[in-house]
Parts: structure tokens; sequence; C-alpha cells
């Protein structure tokens, strides 16, 4: 069975988009060949700056021939319907068959299609895959219409067997196949054959080119961790870096340079962005002192010199940026040393969103609602909300400006040059945080809080204006400052009951005043029956201190007409009902963003569901060691019983269809007829005596072990008892004492939401 082999040389590809290209050679190849019949044993895609490898073992010699039974017309169908079905299947009159079926007589046509050999598709299926790959950007060049991401020199293509290697017959754009490729650019120039994989890779090393982009980078690093090694140094870590570095290389030649005495005194994630994104060098740090005082560079070939003219050219461009980097660095100093306030000045003019107002506007925002927030999270208020106010201030600098990624870093470094305490320079650089599933989450108590109020900021605002996640597009980047809000709150042990932050943060983006809203959201709650309209649209009998309140707060003279006075009620009613309905909304966005998060965990969404519906959902913290203790009774045997016999209290819903009875009333244990059904009494008394306490202390493993101790008298009763006895009286008590059941196992968990 031959094997495949195919080369596709061009000038160089952008490091970002080769190994995204191996891959799609690799799938399109693959699938293609599949499709047209030829199955494959394994395949491998390689990618170099200058070439897309791929070689595919196991093929084929050819396709098989495939016979295909087709179903034409109907026995006397007219002749313009035959003639039609056997140009489609390709076959004489003569070749068709006639069969009864159950709607009868049919003609038939058994079609074959012969075989194709290995080099007619693979031909076919690359001159596809070439004419419609999808390369991010591309171009043409000459006058042919192919498009490739830079000009394509050569095509190689060879079927490999034991006969030797032959080129596959096929042209793409004035490109003929053959069986060769190149070398280096600089230090094996020249072209040559192969006749196998095997032979092209070892022939490409000893021409200067490594053809895997795992080896270079591993070359790479191991190269550059034996120089820090020798100089007392140590490699800055930077897997970014390294792929794209090994994807700008073909014979990767590693090289040490030191940095001017003149940046030293730059703070070291500077001078290693700096050089990371103008020159794609590695930072060497001294472990001594923390500074980065060398760098790696990867050169593209060896030189007579070993790499001397290289590093002096590079040093002297490197100079360059730094300096720039320094003036920056200085700049923002003298603007930091004045108290910073230019930079939020400038903020003001700097839109954050069209509706959602300046970065100016955000930064109050976020202010007053750390300033909320801080005692939730353990932290000073006053400190909370300057730090909120601090935070954001080095976008206006001219290092970030620069290096947008350094945002909240320099922050940090401008906050004790502008006169602030180490908590509001920690504040500035965490905010930000978490920013992914595995990055750190904030722990100090102020850069908590700031972290909070910056991200329910984003959501409440961006639900305010009904601009939501929609299937996988998510410009704001919702779903992580979701996520974010999840971990802040789990990982830090955070009581922080949501709906009411949601609701009072969306009521600010509906116009409401600030100082206004958590009195107006108590209103909402406290007299919701009150501020509910009747049939004729008019409001229920007024309460003296609800109108007091709504006076007060809404400066209406207290002597005013009732119906004045509700007339705000009822838009107060409207407008924050609205918020809080908002609010639910959103608070379900974070309960799925919980489920995905909970997932690895191994906690099932039925479960997360069960607790999702019971009363403080919106303590995140709350709802999760309560999903996580359900977890863990359900995972033994008491708890899935439970489950069951929980399940046949179901009973209910029928007895109330047939007797339209209401079974919330107490059952009566004195109406009891067996043990089992006195003992089911007695271990509810009990377990109800547990569950409330434990609720109180949010004990919930407790909670849960006492719900699942009525498995087994919940068992017997079902055992040893008929509930829809023939005695009237007998029968609702039974059905009371379900009705029990259920509402003990309630305040714990939802149990009708488990699977």
């Amino acid at each position: 069975m031959p094997d495949l082999l195919i080369e596709l040389f061009s000038e160089e590809i952008p490091a970002r988009m080769q190994a995204r290209a191996g891959e799609d050679l690799k799938k399109r190849m693959t699938d293609g060949l599949v499709e047209a019949g030829l199955t494959y044993a394994g395949a491998a895609a390689f990618a170099t700056p200058r070439r897309l490898t791929l070689t595919v073992q196991g093929l084929p010699t050819e396709s098989p021939t495939i016979r295909e039974e087709r179903k034409g017309p109907r026995v006397g169908a007219p002749d313009k319907a035959v003639d039609g079905f056997l140009r489609g299947a390709g076959i004489p009159r003569e070749a068709l068959e006639q069969r009864d079926t159950p709607k009868g007589a049919v003609w038939f046509a058994t079609v074959e299609k012969p075989g194709h050999a290995a080099e007619q598709i693979v031909a076919e299926v690359l001159e596809t895959v070439i004419r419609g790959f999808p390369w991010p950007k591309s171009m043409r060049w000459g006058d042919g219409s192919l498009r490739w991401v830079r000009p394509l020199q050569s095509i190689l293509c060879i079927l490999t067997d034991e006969s030797g290697a032959r080129v596959v017959p096929m042209e793409v754009g004035g490109i003929a196949a053959g069986d060769s490729t190149e070398g280096h650019r600089f230090m094996a120039p020249g072209r040559f054959s192969v006749t196998s994989f095997e032979d092209y890779e070892t022939r490409l090393r000893a021409a200067r080119v490594i053809l895997s982009s795992e080896t270079r980078a591993e070359q790479i690093r191991a190269e550059a961790g034996n120089l820090a090694f020798a100089a007392g140094m140590e490699l800055v870590e930077d897997a970014g870096l390294l792929a794209e570095v090994a994807g700008l290389v073909e014979w990767p030649v590693v090289l040490m340079g030191d940095i001017a005495e003149d940046f030293l005194s730059l703070p070291p994630e500077v001078l290693q962005t700096s050089m990371r994104e103008h020159q794609k060098f590695f930072s060497l740090r001294n472990p001594k002192t923390g500074r980065i005082e060398k760098f790696i560079t990867v050169a593209n070939r060896e030189t007579a010199d070993n790499g001397a003219t290289i590093l002096s050219g590079n040093r002297k461009v490197l100079f360059a940026r730094l300096s720039d980097a320094k003036f920056f660095w200085e700049n923002d100093l003298r603007v930091a040393g004045t108290g910073g306030q230019a930079w939020l000045d400038a903020l003001e003019n700097v839109t954050f969103h069209n509706r959602l107002g300046s970065q100016g506007d955000r930064i109050r925002r976020i202010a007053a609602l750390a300033r909320e927030l801080a005692p939730a999270c353990g932290a000073d208020p006053d400190m909370a909300e300057r730090a909120a106010r601090w935070a954001k201030a080095d976008l206006s600098s001219e290092m970030v400006y620069e290096f947008p990624e350094l945002q909240g870093l320099m922050g940090r470094y401008y906050a004790g040059h502008a006169g602030h305490p180490a908590e509001v320079a920690a504040a500035a650089q965490d905010h930000y945080s978490p920013l992914g599933p595995s990055d750190t989450v904030p722990t100090a108590p102020v850069s908590v809080a700031v972290a909070l109020a910056d991200k329910l900021d984003t959501l409440t605002g961006f639900w305010a204006i009904d601009e939501k996640p929609t299937g996988s597009k998510d410009p704001f980047a919702l779903r992580r400052a979701a996520l974010g809000v999840i971990r802040l709150v789990l990982e830090n042990d955070l009581k922080l009951p949501l709906l009411g932050w949601l609701t009072a943060r969306i009521a600010v983006f509906l116009g409401y005043d600030e100082s206004h809203v958590h009195e107006l959201n108590r209103i909402l709650v406290e007299y919701s029956d009150i501020l509910r309209l009747d049939e004729s649209g008019s409001f229920s009998a007024p309460n003296q201190e609800l109108m007091e309140r709504l006076a007060a707060l809404l400066q209406i003279d207290r002597e005013a007409r009732r119906d004045e006075i509700l007339a705000a009620g009822r838009v107060i009613y409207d407008q924050l009902n609205n918020a809080r309905g908002i609010g639910r909304h959103l608070l379900a966005f974070l309960h799925d963003r919980l489920k995905v998060f909970l997932r690895d965990e191994g906690i099932r969404h039925d479960i997360i569901d069960a607790c999702i519906s019971m009363p403080g959902s919106d303590d995140l913290n709350l709802l999760v060691k309560r999903a996580r203790a359900l977890q863990a009774v359900l995972g033994t045997e008491d708890g899935e019983n439970l489950v069951q016999g929980f399940k046949r209290t179901n009973l209910l819903n029928q007895a109330k269809e047939k007797y339209g009875d209401d079974y919330s009333l107490g059952a009566d244990v004195k109406l009891a007829e067996t043990d089992s059904e006195t003992a089911l009494f007695a271990a509810l008394d009990e377990a109800e005596a547990r569950i409330a306490p434990a609720l109180e202390a949010e004990d919930f493993p407790a909670a849960m072990a006492a719900m699942a101790a009525l498995r087994a008298p919940i068992d017997a009763f079902f055992k040893d008892v008929q509930v829809m006895s023939d005695n009237d009286e007998v029968r609702r008590n039974r059905l009371r004492l379900l009705h029990r059941i259920r509402a003990t196992c309630a305040q714990v968990a939802d149990l009708t939401r488990i699977e």
C-alpha cells in the first residue's frame, strides 16, 4: 500500500498561521481522500516558515468499485420520465430490471461505479484543497488566479511503495508537481529529490531544516536554558513567544546578549514586554536582583563569527526600542508624581460604550459599587472606593498606550508615586483578574471588592441596554466577566446575595438616582402586595408608612394628594419591577456559567437545578455548598433510593386531580394504622428537628444527611401501606403525610428536578 508525501513550498508563511494551516491541510486532504474512497492508516502534518508538509500512510492503490441500486419510475410511466432516469443512471434501457412492489411494478437499475487510481484521486483532491485553502489572508501574484498566503513556488507530491516513488501527475496555477524540494534558504540553497517521507525528513535536516515545529521549540528552550544557567541567569518562560519564534526559523541558532545599563532600572515587565513585542527576544532574569539583565534572540542561520554581527545589530535596535520605553516611563512618573489627576481627567473623554458613557462615568459607577460591596468583602469602604477611582488611571498613560497588555500592572507601579497605599496599588493590578478559568483570583479584600465591582458593572450595564451574548458571539467578554464573578465569590468564600445588587445597578442604568436605588428596591420588596394594581388600574388600599416613605424619598409634600403619591408609587413599581426582571435574567446567565464551571467537579446540571430553585440561590457561594452536599448524598445508596421514594409522592398530584383536596394541612399520627406509618411520623419529626438548625448554620452536609436518613422509613412505609385506602379519612391522612415528606425534603433541595 503506497504512502503519500505532499509539500507546498512558498515564501515565508506568518508564524501565527502555520499550526492552523498544517491542521487544515491534514483535515481537508484526508477528508477528501476518504470521501473519494481512499482510506488510510495514519497522517501527520508539519509546518516551517517556507513549507507545509503532509504525510499519509497506508493508502490503497485505487478506490473500490461501487455497485449502487437505484429505484426508478413505475412501469408504464411516460417515456420522458424513463429516459431521464436512464440518463441520470448512465445505463441503456435494456439494463433496466422490472420488480413488483406494494405500489405496483417499478423499474430498477444497478449502477456500477468503477474505482479510480490513487494518483488520480490524490491529484483531484489536492488541487481542490490548494485552490480553496482557508488562509486568513491570501494574495495573488503574477498573471494567474491562484491565491496563497505568499507566492507558492513548488509542489512536491509523490506516492511511495515497494516498487519505489512516483510523482503524482498534476498541475495547479502553472506549477507542476514534482519530487524535489529546497533546504535552508542561506545555508543549503538548491533543490534535491526525495523518495519517501523518511528520506525527505533526513535530507531536510542535512540541508539545515528541522521539519517539526515542536522539535524546533524544544531545541530553542533547551539551548536558551543552558545559556541562562551558564550566565547565572534564569529564563523567563513564555510559551506563546516560544511557539512564535519556532515558526520564524527553520534552523534555530540561540544567541545571548546584554541589555545596556541605562535600561536596567525599568520595571522588569516593561523590559520583557518591549523585547517580546518588538524584537521577539526572550528575557533573562537575575535571580538575586529580580531584574531583567540579558536577552535571548534566535537567529535563522549559523555564521562564521558565531552570531557576533547579528547580536551587534540586535543591540542597536533594542537600544532604540528601550529608549522609547524609558521615555514613556519617565514621562508617566512625572504625571503620577502630581497625583495622576490628568489621567483621570483624560478618561472623561474616552468612550467606554456609546450607551454606557465614558470611562470616567464607568469609574464613578465602579467606585460607588466597590464602596457598597466592601463590607461583604471584608474591605474598608473608603479604601475600596479610593482604589476603584485609581484602578483604571493608567489607561491614559503613555506606557499603556504603547503596550496595552501592561494595563493594571503599570497602575500598580504608578500608585506609589501618586501617594496611594499598597492596597490601592494591588487593586490596580488585580481588579482585571481572573481573566480565565486558570487565572489567579485576587484575595486581598480591597482588590476583591474592586474586581467584583468592575465585573458587575460590566454585566449589569450590558444587560440593561440589552447587549447580551448570542450563540458563539460575545464581543464584550460577558461570559468571562460572569466567570470572574463566580470565581471571586467562591474562592473568597463570600456571602453575597446578588439579586438585590443586580437589580439596584440595573435600576441606575434605567435612570434612577443612585442614592435612591436601594431604598426603592426595599420598597418594592416590602410593599409588593400594596403596589400591585387592581382590575381598575389603581393601587389597593394605601399604607401610611408607605405613603410617608415614598413622599420623603421622592421629595413630595406629605400633604400631597393620595393619588399623586400613588402615581409615583406606580412608576416605582413598574420600573423597579422591570429592573428586577432584568436582574433575574442576568442571574440565570450567571447560573448557566456556574453549571459550566462546576462541570469539571462532576456536579450534574440537574443537581445544580435542584439547588437553584431553592430560596437564596442568588448567593452563589451558598448555592454551590448546597449542590456539593447534595451531590455527595446522591452518590450514596441511601440518597439514590431516597430520590426514588420521593418520586412516589407524585401520588399527591393524581389525588388532587381526582379528589380536588388540599393536603397541606398537617397529618395526624393518631390515624396511623401500621408500625411503619408511625415510624415515618417519628422519622420526619427527627429529620425536621435536625434540618432546620443545620440550614440556619448553612451546614448543608448535616441537612442532607438528615434528609437521607428518611430513606429507610419511607421505603418501609410504601412497602407496608396502601396510600389510596378505601377509608376516606385514612387516605386523606396518608396523602397529607406524603405532602409532609415533600415539604421536609423541599427545605433542603428540590428533588423534583433530579433526573
